[in-house]
């Protein structure tokens, strides 16, 4: 993988959660292609799984850039994957219903950019990286198999379900084991 991925951090801090989707990120397309932009803490931290910068993507001058919106009028194809030089994905907890943050907050500031989804489903952060990954090894989003929802049992009483579009891996929706097991110490997102 040759393009750069860019993680525009729109959360207030990294939270628990962050580090390990992003540590999931690094591991799936490398440290070298992985930036993480609008970051405020833990940039040590953050700068041994990619590279670091305080300014927003909003405010650096990145060209062939192609921002991932879930709400953008196109949808990603393998073929126009080569066009871009930089993909930028906002690191978001996404509400649900989502509310529209990654167009409120980066594509309308970014009009020189060109916009497209990964369908209009919502993603965790790793994951819409993943999909996108696949798509520019030349899988199109129509050959991906995908859940939506998962729930993740704490105990016999008490589980929490996630919103989101999980892409299917060895038969099972694609999630760290680590987010696992911090989703059920916190009982919480």
């Amino acid at each position: 993988m040759k393009q750069i991925i860019i993680i525009e951090h729109l959360e207030p801090k990294v939270w628990p959660w962050c580090k390990i989707e992003y540590r999931s990120i690094s591991k799936l397309i490398s440290k070298n292609n992985l930036w993480f932009t609008n970051v405020h803490d833990e940039k040590e931290y953050l700068g041994k799984i990619g590279r670091v910068f305080d300014k927003s993507v909003k405010d650096m001058q990145v060209p062939n850039v192609c921002i991932l919106d879930p709400n953008a009028d196109r949808r990603l194809t393998s073929a126009e994957t080569k066009k871009f030089d930089f993909f930028v994905i906002g690191g978001i907890l996404g509400d649900y219903p989502p509310k529209k943050r990654t167009k409120e907050e980066l594509t309308k500031f970014m009009p020189n950019a060109k916009s497209r989804n990964l369908g209009k489903k919502q993603f965790s952060t790793d994951n819409a990286v993943y999909v996108l990954k696949k798509i520019i090894q030349g899988i199109d989003l129509e050959k991906i198999k995908f859940q939506n929802k998962i729930t993740i049992k704490i105990n016999k009483i008490e589980s929490i379900e996630l919103p989101y579009y999980y892409p299917i891996l060895d038969g099972k929706p694609r999630i760290i084991k680590e987010l696992v097991e911090y989703l059920k110490r916190k009982r919480t997102f």
